[in-house]
């Protein structure tokens, strides 16, 4: 059949020509590899959505529409007893120092005890009626605030890989912290701070560190950066250099910078570079004065136990609840705030073997009245419309002492963490514990399902949030995770 070229557009006709077409031809390979290189350098977000090198930290569009803008994570490390403070169980009462029938022999850290009621009383509070124990007494004034998951699960009963999976969605190294994943999608509203802050414990760092808040496969502009109230982030000024000096420096640096950008335009990783120096420099202003908590009022210190002399360490963390303030106030995207550290026998951080009563009340006179004071002045301020604070920790304990010993051995098969703030049900508590608080036998969630929720409200979708490394498109959830919609406003 023979084609007329003559009902063809100027463009067809261009592609009959061999040279045309073959340029053509180029131009598209061209185009599939500059797109494969940007993936390659993270470069490539949500689907459509372009990363600009210069500026990774630009806010992006969620999937929907998004109820929270900002989130920030209280982290329990050591693994809190669910018993001793939200799921309360009756029936250790009942069966306090006797053995459970059928129970295990031998759990992760040696033989197994009797079973033990909780160490401190449980009382109802709010309009609800909820039983909160009084180890916490300023976070159950909280109650009908809260939205309560009782019945998640974890895939591992050692604090390392269990601080993975709940901070990445994997027990192994190597995996996006949840703070990187939502700085990667969303970038920051603020541009003179970083996206993604991990507030450390004035007692330490955590069991498994850098993980909690580390890129892993994802661009390293993506990882948390880590300082505290007490030490604010290092290497900001040069020692022996004045202000003025320094200013020309980078003033100098930054026209030679650009100079330099302009002749290689296409090298996106040098233009991550400059980025992240402009962004070290910003913060060369920033960052002390949002860390000077001089300028907040008398009032405000006291309502967090800041002022607390007799305490240091509740003074400590105190500081680190209000800068976590300070920082979402100024557009974070995503704050972690560590309270515990390294595994000590639990002298430093909630792992309560041997002597739980002993050092849970030093653990909870640290959380308790800073924790409660950041929501209650998150809520004053109206940052709680905008902001999902989460309680959470790696697993729960036992319902039984450990033999020989005065404390709870790890459970990953049930525990709790809670909720609250934007687009949270208020004064809800879903899924439950068998009746001594060892397995989740309702509404099973593992942390995936944590993990999806949380990405939900900050409007991201768990399964399209994606990134493609070593030829799997990877994502927090795996290739797991539903949505816990009943504490969904």
């Amino acid at each position: 059949m023979n084609h007329s070229a003559e009902h063809l557009t100027p463009h067809g006709r261009h592609l009959l020509n061999r040279r045309g077409f073959l340029n053509g031809t180029a131009t598209a390979l061209g185009s599939i590899a500059l797109t494969n290189l940007l993936g390659g350098d993270g470069l490539l977000a949500a689907p459509g959505s372009l990363i600009d090198p210069a500026r990774p930290y630009a806010p992006r569009p969620p999937h929907f529409r998004a109820q929270a803008k900002n989130v920030i994570v209280i982290f329990c490390a050591g693994a809190v007893s669910q018993l001793e403070t939200w799921d309360y169980k009756p029936e250790l009462i009942k069966w306090d120092n006797q053995p459970l029938p059928g129970g295990p022999s031998v759990t992760f850290q040696g033989p197994a005890g009797n079973l033990a009621r909780p160490q401190y009383a449980f009382r109802p509070r709010g309009q609800t009626g909820k039983m909160v124990s009084d180890l916490i007494p300023h976070l159950a004034e909280l109650t009908d605030d809260l939205a309560f998951i009782h019945s998640l699960t974890s895939k591992s009963n050692t604090h390392g890989p269990a601080e993975n999976f709940l901070s990445t969605g994997f027990v192994l190294d190597g995996f996006p912290s949840l703070g990187s994943w939502i700085s990667y999608a969303l970038g920051s509203e603020s541009q003179d701070l970083p996206a993604f802050v991990s507030i450390l414990d004035p007692r330490g760092v955590p069991q498994n560190g850098s993980n909690n808040w580390g890129p892993g496969f994802l661009p390293a502009a993506f990882q948390g950066t880590t300082f505290s109230a007490k030490d604010p982030v290092r290497h900001l000024a040069a020692p022996g250099v004045s202000a003025e000096a320094d200013r020309a420096a980078r003033s100098l640096l930054q026209r030679m910078n650009s100079r330099h950008l302009e002749q290689n335009p296409s090298d996106s990783k040098l233009a991550a570079r400059i980025a992240s120096y402009e962004l070290a420099a910003r913060m060369q202003l920033s960052v002390p004065a949002i860390s000077d908590l001089s300028t907040e009022p008398a009032h405000i210190l006291k309502s967090y136990g800041a002022d607390d002399t007799s305490n240091p360490i509740k003074a400590g963390f105190a500081k680190n609840c209000i800068l976590a303030r300070r920082l979402v106030e100024r557009g974070v995207r995503f704050v972690q705030l560590f309270n515990g550290a390294y595994a000590s026998g639990g002298e430093l951080n909630w792992d309560g073997h041997s002597k739980l009563k002993e050092q849970y009340d030093k653990h909870a006179a640290i959380l308790d009245q800073p924790a409660a004071a950041l929501i209650r002045d998150l809520r004053q301020r109206g940052l709680l419309e905008e902001t999902l604070v989460v309680w959470c920790t790696e697993f729960g304990r036992m319902p039984f002492f450990q033999k020989g010993a005065q404390g709870r051995d790890h459970n990953p098969d049930g525990f709790t963490c809670w909720l609250t703030g934007a687009g949270v049900k208020r004064g809800v508590s879903h899924g439950l514990t068998d009746e001594l608080g060892q397995k989740a036998i309702h509404d099973l969630h593992p942390l995936y399902d944590l993990n999806a929720t949380i990405l939900h409200l900050l409007g991201l979708d768990h399964e399209r949030l994606t990134f493609e490394h070593n030829g799997v498109q990877r994502r927090l959830t795996n290739v797991e995770g539903e949505l816990i919609r009943q504490i969904l406003a």
